[in-house]
């Protein structure tokens, strides 16, 4: 988000060792582990609190992990809070992921963050070799066996062009190694947005991503932190910049339909006060009147920041790390929007990957196509597609490789690994 948080991890995580029946990573999922649309707060995890424990308590079942980053600049490898005691490893979160697992729920990891944008160790920025770079992005989603991860770019990290490319660039790699191994990776983007819809800033991030062929899935506004000294609705706000983003999103996305283009949105609220102050003031009633829109307009995701101030133990106080600084009972912005997260997850693509990540090349097309199946179809997303299945999408045929239910950004032509032209 976008606050100027330190990344310290309050106590060190031990490494414990867990059985293959317990540890995230002892099956790769053969469904996506996110619903179609679902609400997942962001969890601090900076600060030695119990994912699971916060997760049971609040009744959030799915949880966004802010923030994944290496630990200094030109560095390749990522950590949690860019803290070497907190690696990639099962030892760290393991048994909480695989608790909320256990309860119905899942976790999305997050890359960046202020901090990181702002000192340089958003990995992107800080490694330059998109392949090491990709091969840290495969390397969350194996480890904790997620479907998806969220790329929380701000600050520096929206004037780094460079990063920018080198980023897109790894997004595309990790995509094709997903469909050529049979993996769901949905990405989403974290962008600040005007009252409007994004920035030019923003919309260069999403206009590089075209060009390099990444897919991105969600793109998550941060509704908050406007910083233009006005007083804000903060409901209303939110619906106008929403707006203002599918707007954007016509021109970059152009084959998509509206109520696509709707499913790519992702609304991130900062409960309570946010940094500018009082001006800014998300209440409770802005949460039901967000939720229920949300709901109306079928976007695909709804959270907030963040899960530990989810409380109200600074009434009229300013912007903190552990509570909203406005009168609450604990975890009331979390059970009013709850009800958001609906919807069957999606079925990935194939069987998974037995190998470590690489970040090798999809397979090569097969020169013999399979059995022609009887009737055509037009490509809809949302869709449960069995091999062999022709359809069309912009007047060219396609044929089934791998049984699949498909997503928004799925179209036949982006990936072959699914789809055969005919």
């Amino acid at each position: 988000m976008r606050r100027s948080l330190v990344a310290v991890a309050a106590a060190a995580v031990c490494a414990t060792a867990f059985v293959a029946a317990t540890s995230p990573n002892a099956q790769a999922a053969t469904t996506s582990r996110i619903p179609a649309h679902v609400f997942a707060p962001y969890f601090e995890a900076y600060n030695g609190d119990s994912l699971s424990g916060l997760s049971s308590q609040s009744g959030d079942r799915f949880l966004t992990l802010a923030f994944v980053q290496t630990p200094s600049r030109g560095s390749c490898t990522v950590y949690f809070n860019g803290d070497t005691s907190m690696p990639i490893a099962s030892g760290t979160f393991g048994s909480d992921i695989s608790a909320i697992r256990a309860s119905g729920g899942d976790v999305i990891p997050s890359f960046g963050g202020y901090a990181a944008d702002n000192g340089g160790t958003e990995i992107a920025d800080s490694c330059t070799d998109v392949d090491s770079i990709a091969a840290q992005f495969e390397k969350v989603v194996t480890t904790y066996d997620v479907t998806r991860l969220d790329l929380d770019i701000e600050d520096n990290s929206l004037t780094n062009t460079a990063g920018i490319d080198r980023r897109n660039k790894a997004i595309k790699k990790v995509e094709d190694w997903a469909a050529a191994n049979g993996r769901l990776v949905e990405f989403s983007y974290t962008l600040p947005t005007t009252t409007t819809g994004l920035a030019d800033s923003g919309l260069a991030v999403l206009r590089n991503a075209v060009s390099n062929g990444a897919r991105v899935d969600i793109v998550n506004m941060m509704t908050f932190d406007y910083y233009d000294g006005a007083s804000h609705n903060m409901a209303t706000d939110t619906q106008t910049s929403a707006n203002g983003l599918v707007n954007q999103l016509k021109s970059l996305y152009p084959s998509k339909s509206t109520a696509q283009l709707w499913q790519m949105v992702g609304i991130t609220e900062m409960i309570g006060i946010d940094d500018y102050g009082a001006a800014e003031t998300f209440t409770l009633a802005n949460a039901t009147t967000v939720t229920n829109w949300a709901k109306t307009q079928g976007i695909r995701s709804l959270s907030f920041w963040a899960l530990q101030r989810d409380n109200g133990g600074c009434p009229g106080g300013g912007a903190a790390d552990n509570c909203s600084g406005v009168s609450q009972s604990t975890w009331q912005f979390s059970k009013t929007m709850q009800s958001f997260t609906s919807g069957s997850p999606t079925t990935p693509p194939t069987t998974p990957p037995t190998t470590s990540p690489t970040t090798t090349p999809p397979t090569t097309t097969p020169t013999t196509p399979p059995t022609t199946a009887p009737g055509t179809t037009t490509w809809a997303p949302y869709t449960a597609y069995t091999v062999g299945q022709i359809v069309t999408y912009n007047g060219k045929r396609y044929q089934c490789r791998q049984s699949h239910t498909s997503l928004p950004g799925w179209e036949p032509p982006n990936v072959l690994a699914l789809w055969l032209p005919l």
